[in-house]
């Protein structure tokens, strides 16, 4: 059986309550150019493709989805390529009154983790290590990091 080859990620979207709230999440605190809108449903934002993530009102009143149940996990933005930028970014949010989950080393890469608005969880992460390249396996690593 053939395979389709997919050559790369082309985008994500996102389900929100609140478009506006949402806005002014991912543009206001973490940066994400706007590039679009549909009506007053959606919004993308670009990173240098003609949109990378966007989202999707659903209304205010859409329940969460369960905690343990199938779906998306994180989504992941990279924020630079050293521990000083991704310090940077964690006094910018902590001055923004964002909550750190918590702060991962995962040899690859080192990561904050938080939620949006919505509770869909972020990873803001910059490359620290191509050590996966010769052993793949270390892209599992998780480790506590201390910033």
């Amino acid at each position: 059986m053939q395979r389709v080859q997919i050559q790369s990620l082309g985008h994500v979207v996102l389900r929100v309550r609140d478009r506006e709230r949402a806005e002014q999440f991912y543009n206001g605190v973490l940066g994400l150019p706007i590039v679009a809108r549909s009506g007053s449903v959606m919004t993308f934002f670009s990173l240098g493709n003609h949109h990378d993530f966007a989202v999707a009102e659903v209304g205010r009143e859409a329940p969460d989805p369960p905690a343990d149940g199938p779906g998306l996990a994180h989504v992941a933005f990279k924020v630079g390529e050293s521990l000083d930028e991704l310090r940077d970014a964690k006094r910018h949010l902590e001055a923004a009154g964002i909550t750190i989950d918590h702060v991962t080393d995962h040899d690859v890469s080192q990561s904050l983790y938080l939620h949006d608005p919505d509770g869909n969880g972020i990873e803001l992460y910059v490359d620290t290590s191509d050590s996966w390249k010769r052993d793949p396996q270390t892209v599992a690593t998780i480790r506590r990091l201390t910033l």
